[in-house]
């Protein structure tokens, strides 16, 4: 079943890919007006050295072998950035072996990590697991974003909350980009864990309950660490300015640090430090 799903997955990613091509931009002739947006799969075949046959298979989701200086020509040909190409790995190759389950709560931050955190007094800082479960938090994010305490632990998770909470919705001024983040994060580990299941169960659920997130989520990109400008509304401070850096904390637990910094030549940690010495 794993096999199957990282296949399918795999599928519906070179699509994907191939649709967002133009024969212009691959230095091919337009030709003839073609009936769906994109390049053709024997054009991708061609730009990249292989049969039309095999890279078709290959698309179908069969279980074709492919070796890494094949994909390679893949992901040229398609024109994939690092994370992209490093994604394409990731669903063309089995893993070694089960990923080990997570429990919601089992996170424990390191007091160093709490240290670095707390230290960041404004910069918003949220901690998360590789499902983006929320497992920690500054005082700065719960003033700039919301009470994560109130949260109840097992709706803790972030892409959840970007759809289920009207705060984050009312908070960022283009609030698909700020979803589109953290979208492009969590692909990321879906390529690398496609193996377990939590994943498509989770996928089904926010597309079942979120008709807005199945198209959002076939038009994300794969970004490990993704460097956003984002402009909020805070319904106390106005407008606040944050470029988001995400990292990675090398670890067991595969954690992930979002840090929001206030954008400079604005007034936005001025405007933090107010929100947070008014209470």
């Amino acid at each position: 079943m794993a096999s199957q799903v990282r296949l399918q997955a795999l599928s519906v990613f070179l699509k994907n890919q191939r649709a967002k091509l133009n024969p212009e931009s691959v230095g091919l002739p337009a030709g003839a007006r073609r009936r769906t947006p994109g390049l053709r799969r024997e054009e991708v075949a061609q730009l990249a050295g292989v049969s039309t046959t095999w890279y078709t298979w290959l698309e179908q989701g069969r279980d074709v072998k492919a070796s890494a200086s094949v994909l390679d020509c893949i992901a040229t040909a398609l024109q994939l950035n690092m994370d992209e190409r490093k994604y394409l790995h990731s669903l063309a190759f089995e893993s070694g072996g089960e990923p080990v389950p997570l429990r919601q709560g089992a996170v424990q931050l390191s007091p160093s990590l709490r240290k670095i955190i707390t230290e960041l007094a404004y910069c918003p800082v949220i901690v998360s697991d590789r499902m983006c479960n929320i497992v920690g938090w500054n005082a700065a994010a719960s003033y700039v974003f919301l009470d994560f305490e109130r949260v109840a632990p097992e709706e803790r998770n972030m892409i959840r909350l970007l759809f289920t909470r009207k705060e984050f919705r009312r908070l960022a001024v283009n609030w698909e980009q700020f979803s589109s983040s953290f979208l492009s994060i969590f692909r990321s580990y879906y390529g690398e864990y496609v193996g377990d299941g939590w994943y498509e169960q989770f996928l089904e659920e926010m597309m079942r309950e979120h008709p807005d997130f199945k198209a959002m989520w076939e038009n994300s990109q794969v970004s490990y660490a993704p460097e956003v400008h984002l402009e909020f509304r805070h319904a106390r401070a106005g407008k606040m300015v944050y470029e988001l850096t995400s990292l990675k904390v090398y670890g067991a637990d595969d954690l992930r640090c979002n840090v929001y910094t206030p954008a400079l030549d604005t007034n936005t940690e001025a405007k933090l430090r107010q929100l947070m010495e008014e209470k």
